[in-house]
């Protein structure tokens, strides 16, 4: 099943590769695909690959994922508002730091500690979105840094939680599966 996957994933990459350029280059499209397209589906692998390879820990491994990808996001709206950055294509203030490295980061960073064996993909995936954000001129890069900087962070810190930090609740460390927990 994984290495299925694998190739699906190597072989749509190079798909995208060898689209041929009309008017922009063959760069500028990587980049517009790694920043909208390839965004979407590296998020979605990230989060929902752990429930076909993980068995039985997949739910809490995914749920792990999200909560780190959600965590470091909250982080990154609040630096968002706080700061006011101008973009440096237009006049909207929200350019630090940038969502998309945070994201691509946070993921990078929850899958590597998963499946330590896969951490090059996963952060070939993360700067390859990082760096169309400043290839598109959408982000500076002390945005993009910042950003991956976050998602490393507190992805590194969530996952040395027992619980993760926003769905604790749901997260159950020694077990596979999700397990509610209430205390009063």
């Amino acid at each position: 099943m994984r290495s299925i996957i694998y190739h699906v994933l190597a072989s749509f990459a190079l798909l995208t590769m060898t689209i041929p350029a009309y008017a922009d280059s063959t760069e500028r499209n990587v980049a517009k695909f790694a920043s909208g397209g390839g965004n979407l589906a590296y998020l979605a692998l990230g989060a929902l690959l752990p429930l076909a390879t993980d068995g039985h820990y997949g739910t809490n491994h995914t749920l792990r994922v999200v909560d780190s990808a959600l965590s470091s996001m909250a982080v990154t709206e609040g630096l968002k508002a706080l700061t006011r950055e101008k973009r440096p294509d237009s006049n909207e203030r929200d350019s630090f730091p940038s969502g998309h490295a945070t994201a691509a980061f946070a993921v990078a960073t929850a899958q590597s500690v998963l499946h330590p064996k896969q951490a090059l993909y996963w952060y070939a995936g993360a700067t390859v979105i990082s760096w169309s954000r400043i290839r598109l001129n959408r982000h500076h890069p002390q945005d993009v840094i910042a950003g991956a900087a976050i998602g490393y962070g507190m992805t590194t810190w969530e996952m040395s939680e027992p619980h993760g930090l926003i769905l604790q609740p749901w997260i159950h460390n020694d077990k596979p599966g999700v397990m509610i927990e209430r205390s009063f």
